[in-house]
């Protein structure tokens, strides 16, 4: 028997006001609401089959259960639908409450490619699968040859070729086309032409790539050559002497020397100029009658006192006229000179002549000057590009075969120097470093008495001396 709990009673509340509705239970209402959604969305077990409400117990069947690898289990999961779209999975069994509702399907917009590329209608569809194929026979063979590291070269890489001629209808012979037009047209059409330096379409250089070195320089070289090689490097070695003297000429010749002691005289001479004369002063002082501290000077201020002096009419008047007279001075000297000018027309004209000659002459200089500095070496970094020192074998070193003949040159150097002349690499300078000067100190517990360490390192170097001789005796 079970026990039957006692009903509860029910409190009556007053539902004079619309506040007193609240207290009144629903729960009951709810709940059946709520289970009657749940059958609406899920179904009732009537209508449910045995298979979606029994399972069949399969723990007990004989045989060993099947073990799935991994890559079986990656294949059922990827056959189930993904967890992140569940949510989107209408599970709801509530029944559309418009039963003839019209579903219309609405119109794709824009063209449909695949319904062109696999059913094409018309002959702009047949000519674009065409087009599409041999794009992709194109696509196929690049990268076969890319795979195959076959790069087709079509034309010269270095061939300077003008853009207008690619381009039909650029390029006018009566010159209606600029090139500035014809740039941007090339641009608008797909054809953009990209703009480069100046200096990649001429030569900046007339270095050769590898020049031949001097006849002279052969191990076994003709005498001809020899002595041509050895009066090239005297004239060059002359110059630099030249130019040495000339700046110690215009430098350290110009300054006279003196000693030490006439420096450090005429130095004091110098600075005491002023002191000297005080001294003087004083000393007539002691020797008159009055001295200067004696006498009361009356006070005066250093600038004189400013007077105003006004100018009188008279004196106004004369300034005046003086001023006019200047004036017809110089008006007489340029109708004079002017007319002097007129005569000598034709030595101006001459002079204008020679001096337009001699500008002419300057500019064509400065730039023959400009034209020449083009295929010069040009300053890279912070060191100007110098000629390497030619190498040169005496007549006494020349051997005469490869077995003893003396190196000078350095192929490494050369092709360095060359590649600075080509203005491939700055000029750079070979930077020697002082090492810094390290005090030594030795410790009191390693100096002996009385001996200090210049002692004790002279005591070292005449040991290494002694055992040296003592051993060039014993061989």
């Amino acid at each position: 028997m079970t026990a039957v709990e006692p009903a509860t009673k029910k409190k009556r509340i007053s539902k004079k006001n619309k506040s007193a509705w609240r207290k009144t239970d629903i729960q009951d209402v709810e709940q059946f609401l709520e289970d009657q959604r749940q059958e609406e969305r899920v179904g009732t077990f009537a209508d449910k089959q045995d298979e979606d409400l029994f399972v069949v117990d399969s723990s007990l069947q004989k045989g060993k259960p099947t073990v799935l690898s991994v890559k079986q289990k990656r294949k059922l999961n990827a056959k189930k639908p993904m967890r992140s779209y569940q949510a989107l999975e209408n599970t709801s069994r509530v029944q559309d409450p418009i039963a003839k509702r019209n579903h219309v399907r609405q119109k794709k917009n824009g063209r449909n490619i695949e319904l062109e590329v696999c059913n094409p209608t018309k002959p702009r569809h047949r000519q674009a699968n065409s087009d599409r194929a041999q794009y992709y026979v194109k696509l196929e063979q690049r990268l076969a040859d890319k795979k195959n590291k076959k790069l087709a070269v079509e034309k010269d890489i270095w061939q300077e070729v003008d853009f207008r001629d690619e381009i039909p209808g650029l390029k006018d012979e009566k010159g209606w086309i600029s090139r500035d037009l014809a740039l941007h047209t090339a641009g608008n059409i797909g054809k953009k032409v990209v703009k480069t330096h100046s200096s990649l379409h001429h030569k900046t250089t007339k270095a050769k790539k590898f020049e031949l070195p001097h006849p002279g320089m052969s191990y076994n070289p003709a005498p001809e050559d020899h002595q041509a090689l050895i009066d090239q490097v005297v004239d060059r070695e002359e110059g630099i002497i030249k130019k040495e003297q000339h700046l110690k000429r215009v430098t350290t010749s110009m300054f006279s020397k003196v000693t030490p002691e006439e420096r450090d005289r005429r130095r004091l001479q110098e600075m005491s100029q002023g002191i000297e004369d005080e001294e003087e002063g004083a000393e007539q002082d002691e020797n008159g009658e009055k001295k200067e501290d004696d006498v009361e000077k009356p006070y005066h201020t250093i600038n004189a006192p400013v007077e105003n002096k006004k100018k009188s009419k008279q004196a106004r008047r004369k300034e005046l006229k003086q001023k006019e007279l200047t004036r017809q001075t110089e008006l007489k000297r340029k109708l004079k000179q002017q007319t002097a000018d007129l005569i000598r027309i034709k030595s101006i004209r001459h002079e204008l002549d020679d001096e337009e000659e001699d500008l002419n002459d300057l500019k064509k200089r400065r730039k023959q000057r400009a034209e020449k500095a083009k295929f010069e070496p040009k300053r890279l970094g912070r060191h100007k590009f110098e000629e390497p020192d030619l190498d040169l074998n005496l007549p006494e070193e020349i051997a005469g075969n490869l077995r003893n003949v003396k190196t000078e040159s350095s192929l490494l150097k050369d092709r360095f120097h060359t590649l600075q002349r080509n203005n491939m690499l700055p000029t750079t300078k070979l930077v020697s470093r002082k090492k810094a000067k390290v005090k030594r100190f030795e410790r009191n517990t390693h100096k002996e008495p009385g001996v200090s360490y210049q002692d004790l390192k002279d005591r070292r170097r005449a040991a290494a001396i002694a055992a040296k001789a003592a051993a060039d005796i014993k061989i």
